[in-house]
């Protein structure tokens, strides 16, 4: 995070203010694309899909799911590792198709759906285990 921080002040005389958001977005694409230098860097070519198939974890209630505070939630997301984090966020945040995310981080759309699979499942143990605990 303090990486984006530091690279949006050094390129801060490139920013065009557009409107309302702009600068969000523009410091939202900027942690965008480091990520997936970062993944590249690591050479992320294959993923094993051994938990692609449908998870044994049941979804949670809705009503459970409103019940955990945002801050919680943004905490387990950026608990996840790296490449989930990434296409987690790509997928469900910013709206991006897996054949997109596909061709951004180097990967094919089975992986970008199976790594997607893996955050789910991941997310859903950890709401599962705070929803024992506090419930």
């Amino acid at each position: 995070m303090q990486d984006v921080i530091i690279h949006a002040l050094d390129k801060i005389q490139l920013y065009k203010y557009t409107g309302k958001g702009s600068l969000y977005g523009w410091i939202s694409r900027i942690a965008i694309n480091r990520a997936i230098n970062m993944i590249k860097r690591q050479r992320w070519r294959t993923v094993s899909l051994s938990l692609w198939s449908q998870d044994s974890i049941p979804e949670p209630a809705a009503e459970d799911v409103q019940s955990i505070p945002q801050e919680k939630l943004l905490e387990w997301i950026s608990q996840l590792p790296d490449l989930r984090r990434a296409v987690f966020n790509m997928y469900c945040i910013d709206g991006y198709s897996h054949k997109d995310i596909a061709k951004m981080l180097g990967i094919s759309e089975k992986g970008s759906a199976g790594v997607l699979a893996k955050a789910r499942a991941q997310l859903k143990q950890t709401i599962k285990d705070y929803l024992s605990v506090s419930g």
